[in-house]
């Protein structure tokens, strides 16, 4: 007999901010209803972006105490954090409830202390710890799980990093509708999103980049998922754009290659996004069958156009490798979006705005930038509290210094931003994203004002992977 007979999966992000505007599912709360759908009853999965009934806490109380008799919430972003907590606090006291995700792992306290009804709080991945918790495993036999215990909270060692190649992909019928771009409730464009997930792990070590460790400080290995087992998975998207959500998909040629053949000889017809280093450029065979396997948008790591940072940064790469890499991408019909980094150790106000410039010199089609930041376990961290005059105010926040605070960052930004962002630029964006098939015109009308926003959001997908 199985111990929970109806659970519920929420993600509880709606309004305005990073979070809440998302065009993608919550893919990791999607893993862990995969991992225990079949050890429960009944999964409901809700997410408050698009179930305006709920976002009032009571009308969700009322569901629950009349259905539900296990809550699983997902608390992924540190934007809408206070809110999201008085959400959760508001829920039924009486049925059980488990927190997991990015922001979860963060803050386990602040939240035991601010919801005085969650039960349990999973740290790291969660898909192995939730099928021990629905499977009635003790709470003090299961790796990674936080827990309530005599008035007081109960931490259990580190649970090891599950296999991704045994992990079960989402279930996309249990979805309760499509996801698109929308501006104040009102659909912008035809086209539905989606993300798939085909390896997990990096086996670069750049130093400013935490991708690849969760929040627990854990070193992700790079690890693949059978092809096949990608293949199977796409045959149940609908959506017609979707998000290859790797570090860099091109890891591993042969497979990426593979990716493409199987694509193209099950006949899928899809616009992929995905995420890659400038090394792609010298393998000509794998672009071209990502071309035509229906490789679209290419969101590539430039991160700066100076040597000297990016040797700082241990990226591995030259301002003329990065010149010689887009002068390949760009004979293709790819979008070709650079994501940089400014406010480094030692850069000039000089040194960050060059980085408009030097975009539009290597033809790259949009642009998002953020400021430097330091993760927990960052190994930039040790560099910043060694260089004199330089701070941040809590790990996960952005790096400032006596002579760029907040103020002077901003300003920098805005330049960043209006200097690449003109009218020259913008024309070409229309005319591009026309001509290669990836945008119509009520669509265009909105990325043209808000792309640098939404490649904002696709940066902090970088960063926020995990549950």
């Amino acid at each position: 007999m199985k111990k929970y007979k109806h659970a519920l999966a929420l993600y509880p992000y709606y309004g305005n901010s990073i979070a809440a505007r998302g065009i993608f599912p919550p893919t990791g709360l999607e893993y862990i209803v995969a991992s225990m759908k079949d050890l429960v009853d009944k999964v409901t999965l809700l997410d408050l972006r698009y179930e305006k009934a709920y976002q009032d806490p009571r009308a969700l109380s009322e569901f629950i105490r009349s259905e539900i008799d296990l809550v699983c919430i997902s608390v992924t972003w540190p934007s809408q954090f206070d809110k999201v907590c008085d959400y959760i606090a508001a829920l039924p006291q009486e049925i059980c409830t488990i927190i997991g995700g990015y922001k979860a792992t963060l803050e386990v306290e602040q939240i035991f202390e601010r919801c005085p009804n969650v039960d349990m709080i999973v740290r790291g991945e969660g898909e192995d710890v939730i099928r021990q918790i629905v499977t009635g495993v003790a709470p003090e036999d299961i790796k990674g799980l936080s827990y309530r215990k005599n008035g007081g909270v109960v931490h259990n060692e580190i649970h090891p990093l599950p296999d991704i190649a045994n992990t079960p992909f989402p279930d996309r019928s249990l979805r309760r509708h499509d996801y698109y771009i929308t501006h104040q409730d009102v659909r912008l464009a035809k086209w539905t999103f989606d993300t798939i997930l085909t390896t997990r792990g990096c086996p670069f070590n750049c130093k400013f980049c935490t991708f690849s460790l969760n929040p627990l400080g854990q070193k992700r290995p790079y690890t693949e998922r059978p092809v096949e087992s990608v293949i199977e998975e796409l045959k149940t998207v609908t959506a017609d754009v979707v998000l290859i959500s790797d570090d860099n998909f091109f890891t591993n040629l042969k497979r990426s290659e593979r990716f493409c053949d199987l694509v193209i000889e099950n006949d899928i017809k899809k616009t992929f996004a995905v995420q890659a280093r400038i090394e792609i450029a010298r393998h000509r065979p794998v672009l071209d069958k990502a071309s035509r396997a229906g490789f679209k948008v290419f969101l590539i790591g430039v991160e700066s156009p100076h040597d000297r940072i990016l040797a700082q940064l241990e990226k591995g790469i030259t301002q003329q490798q990065i010149r010689d890499s887009f002068e390949v991408l760009t004979q293709y019909d790819f979008w070709l979006h650079g994501y940089f980094i400014y406010g480094n150790i030692g850069e000039t106000k000089e040194e960050m705005l060059y980085i408009p410039r030097f975009a539009k010199e290597i033809k790259a089609d949009s642009i998002s930038f953020q400021k430097l930041r330091i993760e927990k376990f960052s190994p930039l961290k040790e560099v910043v509290d060694n260089t004199p005059g330089y701070y941040y105010r809590r790990a996960g926040g952005s790096v400032y210094s006596d002579k760029f605070g907040r103020k002077e960052l901003a300003l920098i930004r805005n330049q960043i931003r209006s200097q690449f962002y003109d009218l020259r630029q913008v024309t070409h964006m229309v005319g591009k994203a026309r001509r290669i098939g990836i945008a119509n015109w009520r669509g265009l009308m909105f990325g043209c004002v808000h792309l640098p926003l939404l490649m904002y959001r696709l940066a902090r997908r970088r960063r926020r992977k995990k549950r």
